[in-house]
């Protein structure tokens, strides 16, 4: 079978990081059942990818990092979901946010060192809580029904937070909220342990079970005025290229589907025929637009990738591209996942086989944002103007 990444593959350390994630990815696949089936984030991956140091790889070397390019993360990504992609698009936020703020220094220094210190060191993890019940995709530009009030000089914040990839495996949580004394939008940094953070476990979806994103609920929680970290009216004119882990993720349960759907096509042979099912034209015409699919959609991600680690200059001028990337990937996704059944037959709808968990998983990204109907919109509006 062609190895599909031995042509993104440019250098040693990308070979290096690569190996990492594939150790990973092995790992975190042999345990993807039983996540699936406690809709959970597997406490031994976490202790694996700790082990790797994977948490610290966008720190800055000088931080304790690697100074990971977006092109060395969408690689190792992209190879991780090829194991469990519930296991790389949890971790992607994490590694994603930690690339933001190392780009775009939107924290004060000194907190962003004191995090970044913890993080090298005992490798905790963080993401953002956004989502509500109420507003749905932060996206949309809901306002946040949590809120945080001014009260003896700290802020008291309650609310309830959905879609909270790795709740229970978090160590900060950056909360969104409004904001009453400043009639805005503020994003706070909050500690697991603080009194009134707890985590309910409401996560029972179809697919991408294994993410754990389960629902932070706030009751009181009181914090120092340095925990107001962001404002969204500070909102930086850069697109946020390290969202392309998405399509990564999405691209490497299409991977998956397609090597099991070969690995199927070459060993399994019916009695009513003499050679595998791998030589029948259908099959061998599905496994062909499997190729075509997947050629087309990476490549075109791989090439954005560079053009943002190559030029940063020009980042600005890549927003519709990242969006595009987004949207061709987790839709050419979805394809070759279907494809994938197509040549499993029935079978692939048994349990003993991984195509219906990639089926489930893989529709999961067309509600990733930026969403289909966004990003066709905004297409029509620079053509138009």
């Amino acid at each position: 079978m062609i190895d599909l990444y031995k042509t993104l593959i440019k250098n040693d350390r990308q070979q290096r990081l690569y190996n990492k994630a594939a150790v990973l990815a092995d790992k975190a696949q042999q345990r993807s059942t039983d996540s699936d089936q406690q809709a959970s984030f597997s406490k031994a991956n976490l202790a694996d990818l700790k082990l790797e140091r994977y948490f610290s790889l966008p720190l800055p070397e000088k931080l304790g990092g690697e100074g990971l390019s977006l092109y060395e993360f969408l690689l190792m990504q992209e190879r991780l979901a090829t194991g469990d992609g519930s296991v790389a698009l949890s971790v992607g936020w994490h590694l994603g946010i930690l690339m933001e703020l190392r780009d775009e220094q939107l924290w004060d220094e000194t907190i962003f060192n004191k995090v970044a210190k913890e993080i090298a060191t005992e490798q905790k993890v963080m993401n953002r809580a956004a989502s509500e019940p109420a507003t749905g995709s932060p996206t949309r530009g809901g306002r946040p029904e949590t809120k945080a009030v001014r009260s003896g000089g700290r802020y008291i914040i309650n609310g309830r937070k959905t879609f909270t990839s790795m709740a229970d495996c978090l160590d900060y949580f950056i909360v969104s909220a409004y904001v009453e004394e400043l009639g805005g939008v503020g994003w706070f940094l909050i500690d697991k342990n603080q009194e009134g953070v707890t985590v309910e476990h409401t996560w029972d979806t179809l697919g991408m079970r294994g993410t754990g994103s389960d629902d932070l609920v706030l009751k009181g929680v009181s914090v120092e005025d340095d925990k107001l970290i962001e404002l969204a009216s500070q909102k930086s004119s850069v697109p946020k290229g390290w969202l392309l882990h998405i399509p990564a993720c999405y691209l490497g349960i299409a991977i998956a589907a397609r090597n099991d759907a070969i690995d199927f096509a070459k060993n399994f042979q019916p009695n009513s025929l003499d050679h595998p099912i791998a030589e029948v034209p259908h099959i061998k015409q599905k496994i062909g637009e499997i190729e075509l699919k997947l050629m087309n959609a990476r490549y075109f991600m791989y090439t954005i990738a560079e053009r943002w680690d190559q030029e940063p200059e020009n980042r600005k001028e890549l927003q519709a591209e990242l969006a595009v990337v987004k949207v061709t990937a987790t839709n050419t996704a979805n394809e070759v996942v279907d494809l994938a059944m197509r040549i499993a037959g029935g079978r692939g709808l048994s349990k003993r086989y991984p195509f219906e968990k990639y089926y489930r998983d893989v529709r999961a990204g067309l509600h990733n944002p930026p969403m289909d109907d966004a990003v066709t919109n905004m297409l029509a509006d620079q053509a138009i103007k």
